[in-house]
């Protein structure tokens, strides 16, 4: 997804948000801010985004967000378990209403054969629905594995959360 690409999806999923009157906060981990950044590249983001967490280091995660040490030693900082507890302690910290976390293996090494490199976890956390955590392994160096996982987590947030 290019960058006016991004823009236009982020600029379609405030609408959504200024339309349903809420907020939408994040926790980011592999994509260092860059859905934050998306989503305040547009103009009146105010309206529906006050503040996210850039939660690099697991310390960040727990300091930050509320992410239990028993998580991060048990299942890695890359887990569905982790994920859920970013995107549930950020909605709480940053009093939204929905919240989008990310925590994944970007590259170019740090992969597994149980996490290679591209797998990215994120979490979804509403105020009014059953957090969601999914897992996604995309291709492609270190900026198109953060990139599609910036597009992917705002459309996620959109169709499963936003357009409903």
């Amino acid at each position: 997804m290019t960058d006016n690409e991004l823009i236009q999806l982020s600029t379609e999923v405030g609408g959504y948000l200024k339309r349903l009157n809420a907020t939408v906060t994040t926790a980011e981990s592999c994509t260092g801010g860059w859905i934050a950044k998306i989503l305040t590249d547009v103009a009146g983001s105010s309206q529906w985004f006050e503040r996210g967490f850039v939660t690099y280091s697991n310390d960040a995660k727990q300091e930050l967000v509320g992410v239990s040490v028993d998580s991060l030693t048990g299942y890695g900082a890359v887990s569905e378990q982790v994920v859920r507890e970013m995107a549930e302690g950020a909605r709480e910290k940053a009093c939204a209403q929905f919240a989008i976390s990310v925590s994944g293996i970007a590259g170019p090494d740090g992969g597994s054969a149980e996490k290679p490199v591209g797998t990215v976890w994120f979490g979804f956390a509403s105020a009014t629905a059953e957090t969601l955590a999914q897992r996604k392994v995309f291709s492609g160096d270190r900026e198109a594995v953060r990139r599609q996982a910036t597009a992917w987590a705002l459309l996620t947030l959109r169709d499963h959360f936003l357009k409903n």
